[in-house]
């Protein structure tokens, strides 16, 4: 059984929709163990304590992020976590937390990276006028939405869509996503070569 670690800041859908498939047996041989918010107020804390999930909050209010990284990795490793997922976690980690976990910290972002990295990348894409969008599972490295591509999802964008009609469609696919790239990196069938993730 592999252990995983959740880091919200927000509702948490993705947070909910792993936890989901955890249980029930979607992601095979997976369990949360831990959900940490850097934000109190985090509706994603909630549903982990309704889950009856261990759920933390480990403020960064006023410290510097290294000093913030250091507590929030003691509580992973006190959880023996081996894999953990940023789901809306709005901060970005240090290099030194990232050497903590190489190749075992994955992040979702709503676009068809490399396009529209960063805030807002439905609202970018969609002003910007592409015509497909989707979303990216991908390893953490030290830059940011940068890492290893492991999952992407692809939808037309529909000239009835809105920005707000494009970003509930994305989200759609990044609830499949996410689990399905849980999948493929806790089996080990994979390698990567460059940046490209082979499974084999």
């Amino acid at each position: 059984m592999k252990n995983l670690g959740i880091l919200l800041s927000g509702r948490g859908s993705n947070f909910e929709a792993i936890a989901k498939n955890a249980t029930s047996g979607k992601i095979p041989d997976a369990r949360i163990v831990m959900v940490i918010s850097n934000k109190p107020a985090a509706e994603g804390l909630e549903i982990a304590r309704r889950l009856g999930l261990t759920a933390l909050v480990i403020s960064s209010k006023g410290k510097e992020r290294e000093e913030h990284d250091r507590e929030v990795v003691a509580a992973l490793k006190e959880q023996k976590v081996d894999l953990v997922c940023l789901a809306g976690y709005m901060r970005l980690l240090s290099p030194w937390f990232v050497q903590q976990f190489p190749r075992r910290i994955l992040n979702i972002h709503p676009s068809l990276l490399p396009a529209f990295p960063g805030l807002e990348a439905q609202e970018q894409a969609f002003a910007y006028g592409v015509k497909v969008a989707g979303c990216t599972v991908h390893f953490v490295d030290e830059e940011l939405d940068h890492g290893p591509i492991i999952v992407q999802k692809a939808i037309p964008v529909l000239d009835t869509d809105d920005e707000h009609s494009l970003a509930a469609r994305i989200l759609e696919q990044e609830h499949i996503a996410y689990s399905e790239a849980i999948g493929i990196v806790l089996t080990g069938n994979y390698e990567i070569v460059g940046r490209r993730l082979n499974q084999k």
